[in-house]
């Protein structure tokens, strides 16, 4: 069988493709410090592709710790915030030998899926960011680039004709899949080996504003590109270091026009001052721009970890934490607003938007049983943003 399986081109055909790809620096991205750990000069391909994006940072501390994996790379700070604030300005090349997984969570209403990881961490400062508190985060918070992208693919090839019907591999569970775009070229250079799958589709997740070449790449409505949006209010707020919700809006936009399949994940909803008006104003705009497939809310629901860092960052009083129910839900762990407040927010803004774009796919991402059946939308369970 020729690398890369049956279906795809082979594996040595996609390093061709990435090492086709000029790097550039992100806006909104300058490490201070990069790390080379282990796997990640093991083979003249690794090296060139790491060596290009290393020559953009002349001024970043470069260090070699090529014995070890990438998620035992020494910390650049003694506490646990400092360990999280270095690690957004640390980049550490290495190898992810189990980059692809099955989802398998318990206790709220979203699916378990498929997700892959060519990624580790995020380069922007949500204040809230739940990302922090999962433990593979939490003990190594670093922005990682995993540079064996095309053993990765081999084994969503393999999964996915194994499982034999068509799957989503989605890529922004543990990441921002398109925040290092212009570092890599990752995303532009998988969807059209997603295009020409039989099984295969892969689903994503981001904040970014630059693209890259992925509007010009043929996707065949293969691939599904999703945006995390915030209220330009709670933008300013609450994400530091983040593209503006115009600019992501923008994004969309090309996107979409390039005959993408978009989705929108309005999560976290935060109720500041006059909310209401707020994320009405910003679903006016979502949905009058861009024709938007599936919408899905959420709230905060952050492990406790995660709660830990946020009054570290914003102070003990700060609006999150106050309005945060004081116990974590018994079965999946995670920190919540109260039900009352969360029920009548989905409910709002589900109304707004049946008005706006009535053929608008709804749903909600992490939520519990009873909150669904509350606002109507028991029979969307499932439906939610990772999945097809």
């Amino acid at each position: 069988m020729p690398e890369g399986g049956l279906f795809g081109p082979p594996r040595q055909s996609l390093w061709h493709t990435l090492l086709s790809h000029s790097p550039r620096c992100p806006d909104f991205f300058r490490p201070e410090r990069i790390v080379l750990a282990a796997g990640s000069l093991e083979t003249p391909e690794r090296r060139e592709f790491v060596e290009r994006i290393v020559c953009l940072y002349p001024d970043a501390s470069v260090e070699r710790h090529t014995d070890t994996p990438h998620n035992k790379i020494p910390p650049a700070a003694p506490d646990t915030y400092g360990r999280h604030t270095a690690g957004k300005k640390t980049l550490v090349f290495g190898v992810h030998k189990s980059a692809v997984r099955y989802a398998d969570g318990r206790g709220n209403t979203c699916p378990n899926y498929w997700h892959f990881s060519p990624y580790g961490f995020c380069p922007y400062d949500c204040q809230y960011c739940y990302l922090a508190g999962t433990r593979s985060v939490f003990l190594s918070p670093s922005v990682k680039i995993f540079v064996n992208l095309p053993e990765i693919w081999d084994e969503i090839d393999r999964t996915a004709m194994r499982l034999a019907m068509p799957t989503a591999f989605y890529l922004g569970k543990l990441q921002d899949a398109l925040a290092l775009e212009p570092l890599t070229g990752y995303v532009a250079s998988l969807i059209p080996r997603f295009a020409t799958h039989p099984f295969a589709r892969m689903t994503l997740l981001t904040k970014a504003a630059d693209v890259g070449e992925v509007p010009s790449r043929e996707h065949g409505g293969r691939t599904t590109l999703s945006w995390s949006m915030s209220p330009p209010g709670v933008h300013a707020q609450y994400e530091r270091n983040v593209p503006s919700p115009a600019d992501r809006l923008a994004a969309m936009k090309r996107c979409a026009d390039a005959g993408y399949p978009v989705r929108v994940n309005l999560m976290p909803i935060i109720p500041v001052g006059e909310w209401r008006e707020i994320y009405a104003d910003l679903l006016r705009q979502l949905l009058t721009t861009v024709q938007v497939s599936r919408l899905t809310f959420g709230g905060i629901c952050i492990y406790p970890d995660a709660r830990r860092l946020i009054e570290r960052k914003m102070g003990r009083d700060n609006p999150v934490s106050g309005a945060l129910e004081p116990h974590a839900a018994r079965d999946d762990g995670r920190q919540r607003f109260p039900q009352t407040l969360r029920v009548e927010a989905y409910r709002f803004l589900c109304d707004v938007a049946a008005r706006i774009a009535p053929n608008t796919e709804l749903s909600v991402c992490l939520e519990t049983p009873d909150v669904m059946e509350r606002i109507g939308l028991t029979a969307s369970r499932g439906r939610c943003n990772c999945v097809l």
